[in-house]
């Protein structure tokens, strides 16, 4: 991989190597160990097993999580899709699964169920905007209920063993912003961390987030606060944990479209500690250069990562491996130069080894003829 430099006027940067600011080596949530303190997040859709074990494969990420699951589905023997979703293997720890619902009954009973099946943790959503998981009162739909989350969060904690946590958003919209009570209200019923997207429902996934509300819960609790959103960078990584003194950072939409954030993040990490021996350890010696914060992927990176993951799809035998091709396609070929005519050889292929045959003859081409393929990889 090329190394990447920051931007010598980029102010920020300076200020934080200054000033030290970096993500947390390490973070205890009730007695699972997270090191480092990063947090790839629960995506619908996306954090499937395959992609857990790709993200962990790739290094940095220190607590990976399932798609979130409906704890109805859970409970359901012949709901195939919750148990797809709730699988993992052992190489996979430690991983928390997401459940949703509103239900305390239920929830306690999937929760149970799911420490059973060997998780390290239990995550309640209630940060997911979706109108269909809202109009059922799950996700953020819970957030004009606080008395109701009140007993989700008793049920399940007295339920299960395993540490329990909690993800949301700062409220159903900026009149009614309930993160700082909320996560007071967690930490008094026993739960071992809160993760706080610093957005609304409302809001989505648009506008900006509002880091503020992050470092108004941290000052609030005294249990481990995790902040998520607008983290692109190792760069953000650093300054959300510097403007809000959180414990540990989550990721969620950057990780499909980059998924060595992670890695890159212990590098900054390494470089703003000034220990550059270290940080070269984590790039191949033929590219060291101890001047770079962070290594950036080339061409034959992504051609190998591309072709890792859509490999590891096909072994899973998973009944949608195509369709995740086709939907990752547009995440992993951003900033390949042609990488529209790739799509289109993706999106336009009937079969998964068709897809991979596509891919293959794509980065061949490219990289093969100006002998970059035989030198990277």
């Amino acid at each position: 991989m090329r190394k990447y430099w920051d931007n010598p006027g980029n102010v920020g940067a300076g200020v934080l190597a200054r000033a030290g600011a970096t993500v947390p080596k390490r973070v205890a949530i009730g007695n699972i160990q997270i090191a480092p303190a990063t947090v790839l997040a629960p995506m619908a859709g996306v954090t499937d097993t395959v992609f857990r074990r790709f993200i962990r494969n790739l290094g940095g990420c220190g607590l990976i999580m399932t798609e979130f699951t409906s704890a109805d589905g859970v409970l359901r023997a012949k709901d195939q899709k919750a148990k797809r979703y709730l699988h993992f293997y052992e190489d996979e720890h430690p991983i928390s699964a997401q459940l949703f619902g509103s239900d305390p009954r239920v929830m306690a009973d999937a929760a149970r169920m799911v420490e059973d099946l060997g998780f390290d943790l239990v995550d309640l959503n209630l940060g997911c905007p979706a109108k269909k998981v809202v109009k059922c009162n799950g996700g953020s739909g819970l957030l004009r209920d606080l008395p109701a989350i009140g007993k989700i969060f008793e049920a399940v904690r007295a339920a299960i063993r395993i540490p329990f946590t909690v993800k949301f958003r700062a409220g159903w919209d900026d009149e009614n912003i309930v993160c700082v009570e909320l996560a007071k209200m967690a930490e008094d019923c026993g739960l071992c961390a809160v993760a706080l997207h610093a957005r609304t429902r409302e809001q989505g996934y648009s506008g900006q987030a509002r880091w503020e509300w992050i470092a108004a819960v941290k000052q609030a609790v005294k249990i481990p606060v995790i902040g998520n959103g607008d983290i692109r960078t190792p760069e953000d990584a650093c300054s959300i944990v510097a403007q809000t003194g959180c414990d540990a950072v989550m990721i969620g939409r950057t990780a499909p479209a980059n998924p060595w954030i992670f890695r890159q993040i212990t590098q900054y990490n390494t470089w703003l500690s000034h220990d550059h021996a270290a940080a070269d350890a984590l790039v191949r010696p033929v590219e060291q250069s101890s001047a770079a914060p962070y290594d950036e992927p080339s061409e034959a990176d992504r051609y190998q990562m591309i072709r890792t993951y859509f490999q590891m799809l096909i072994e899973e035998e998973l009944p949608d491996a195509v369709g995740k091709m086709k939907q990752f396609a547009s995440w992993f070929t951003h900033g390949v130069p042609g990488g529209a005519a790739l799509r289109k050889a993706i999106y336009d292929s009937k079969s998964a080894p068709e897809i991979l045959d596509r891919v293959e003859q794509f980065f061949e081409e490219r990289l093969c003829g100006a002998g970059v393929l035989a030198r990277e990889l």
